[in-house]
């Protein structure tokens, strides 16, 4: 395929991203949250034991301090406590508090439905397809721009 055929392929597939992380945008200002905020409470939710601060800036792509100042935002709430990792004690565990559970209750699971939903209304096989093809667009993706500036 030529390579300005494969741009208008990018520049398509940019947009279509683009409407989904507006979609959770939008949802997440109703909340008077950001996505990366609602993206956070999305994981420790479906944490039921709590999960680790490491782990949230691995899933996300975020760094520490991104993290760190999103759990410091929740924790002055008293949404979130935090403990310590036993074998590290500079990784704590993230969990809810009762008010916690209370405020994510509202908003997560709706945005988890809304999102099963979406899904459903595709065929079994393009789930299956969709899923695939994005999981290796985003490893070459994640592989082609951790080489720019290596040459």
């Amino acid at each position: 395929m030529e390579r300005e055929e494969v741009r208008a392929y990018v520049n398509q597939y940019c947009k279509l991203r683009d409407i989904q992380f507006a979609a959770y945008e939008l949802y997440a200002r109703k909340h008077g949250l950001t996505a990366k905020e609602l993206f956070v409470l999305d994981i420790i939710w479906f944490a039921p034991d709590g999960c680790l601060q490491s782990d949230i800036c691995e899933r996300l792509s975020a760094t520490k301090q991104t993290v760190s100042a999103i759990i410091k935002k929740f924790l002055k709430k008293g949404y979130v406590s935090l403990t310590e990792f036993e074998t590290d004690r500079r990784n704590k565990i993230v969990r809810f508090t009762e008010s916690g559970k209370d405020y994510a209750g509202k908003i997560i699971p709706p945005a988890a439905n809304a999102e099963i939903s979406a899904m459903a209304e595709l065929l079994p096989e393009d789930i299956t397809e969709l899923v695939r093809l994005t999981t290796l667009f985003s490893h070459c993706m994640k592989e082609k721009f951790s080489k720019i500036g290596e040459d």
